[in-house]
């Protein structure tokens, strides 16, 4: 049975278990325990039979500018809408917050078309955000990263 909830403090061993090859190979940037502590509350998780299998972030940059950001699907369960599902998800959660747009920085950009989110000149994404999280990538400065934008 598949369950969606908001994290809990207690999940982020979990969590960090499940995203640990995506830091590795680069694909999603590394966060302390203690950043995803104190961002407990942008998580959603996904679990499979009590186990997690998922969880994806809503990060909120202004009042009215969102960002989906640390997706993750365990490898066996992709193909399965869970990733889109969490993704949808955070959309409603971010409407529901008044957000006006969302963002999203990614690899996987076909992903995020399907989900109505178009292309964006990374020029064009706040600077905080550069230097507060990119420039914490190993990839940092040459990003093949491709930033996308949905209104909601």
């Amino acid at each position: 049975m598949i369950k969606y909830q908001k994290a809990k403090l207690g999940n982020i061993t979990s969590m960090q278990k499940l995203v640990a090859p995506e830091v590795e190979s680069g694909i999603i940037l590394e966060r302390s325990d203690d950043e995803i502590a104190t961002n407990i509350r942008s998580y959603t998780l996904c679990f499979k039979d009590n186990e997690l299998i998922a969880f994806c972030a809503l990060h909120i940059h202004s009042p009215s500018l969102g960002e989906i950001r640390s997706l993750v699907v365990k490898q066996s369960s992709r193909g399965k809408s869970i990733g889109e599902n969490l993704v949808l998800k955070l959309l409603d959660e971010g409407k529901e917050l008044g957000l006006q747009k969302v963002l999203s920085l990614t690899y996987k950009q076909s992903f995020f078309e399907r989900l109505d989110f178009t292309e964006i000149p990374k020029e064009s994404l706040p600077e905080h955000k550069i230097w507060a999280d990119c420039i914490k990538c190993k990839h940092f400065p040459i990003c093949n990263e491709v930033s996308l934008i949905k209104n909601i």
